[in-house]
């Protein structure tokens, strides 16, 4: 899109001068929903940050892995998808579904024109639902009620948190936000999260200066986080293995894939 161009059904929210992160991931994995100030932000981050696009695309292959994960091999039929983005190829439902049709999805986010995409494009199969949820990720109770006219929250429940909490930017705030989620959910209910981190061991340092930069510059402010920080979000739940990695190496083939600087695991609810 060119910053004349508007989407259907836009809303006073939508800010087509600063540029924003649904936007910007969407033009790193290749897709075509944004505007020219998200590539010009998404062109100079990735300058000072080459590896942010394989960063953006290692994170949607882990959803992939993941999602097949949950509904294949361990039989989850319902999914909260909190931070959609825009819809690109292989969406949460669409993976579910493939493998069990009658699987509900529910997505969740704040920016209007995933919003606007979401409704257009993301539709259910007709033995399963898919709904949409207009919330904030700091507003968890909020995302809890509207997920409970969809999903049935006393069977198992894949929450999903990819890229999200990074937007949190207090730590003790975001840990509170996957509380209430999870406890809202019962046993058996997966947490599923992906997260950018300036740790060495995965090739972070460059994060810090691009981040700096991502502030200054686009919307929503964003953090990074420390492994042991990433690790605390999942106290009182059982990782599956092989635990906290860098995402691309989550249920990978092989061990041959490049690390980066985004962890991902998930875990049970015990």
């Amino acid at each position: 899109m060119s910053d004349s161009q508007s989407p259907a059904g836009g809303s006073p929210r939508l800010n087509t001068g600063v540029a924003h992160n649904a936007r910007v991931w969407n033009y790193w994995i290749g897709g075509k929903d944004h505007y020219e100030v998200d590539q010009a932000v998404g062109d100079q981050v990735a300058s000072m940050f080459p590896v942010i696009r394989d960063v953006a695309r290692a994170d949607r292959a882990f959803l992939g892995r993941a999602v097949s994960h949950l509904t294949a091999e361990r039989g989850v039929r319902q999914f909260l998808d909190i931070g959609t983005g825009l819809p690109t190829l292989d969406n949460t439902h669409e993976i579910a579904q493939r493998i069990a049709p009658e699987a509900r999805i529910v997505y969740v986010d704040n920016d209007p024109i995933v919003l606007v995409h979401a409704r257009s494009l993301l539709t259910s199969t007709p033995e399963g639902s898919t709904d949409y949820i207009d919330a904030d990720v700091h507003r968890p109770d909020t995302i809890v009620q509207g997920a409970a006219a969809t999903l049935d929250l006393t069977r198992p429940v894949a929450v999903m948190m990819l890229g999200i909490l990074n937007f949190v930017l207090d730590t003790e705030q975001a840990r509170e936000i996957v509380r209430t989620v999870m406890a809202a959910v019962p046993s058996g209910s997966c947490l599923v999260l992906t997260h950018p981190t300036t740790d060495a061991d995965l090739g972070g340092e460059g994060n810090v200066e691009a981040m700096k930069f991502w502030n200054e510059n686009a919307t929503p402010p964003i953090t990074a986080r420390s492994r042991a920080e990433i690790a605390a979000f999942f106290d009182g739940l059982d990782l599956v293995e092989p635990g906290l990695v860098s995402c691309s190496r989550w249920h990978a083939d092989g061990d041959t894939a490049a690390v980066v600087p985004q962890f991902g695991a998930v875990a049970v609810k015990p």
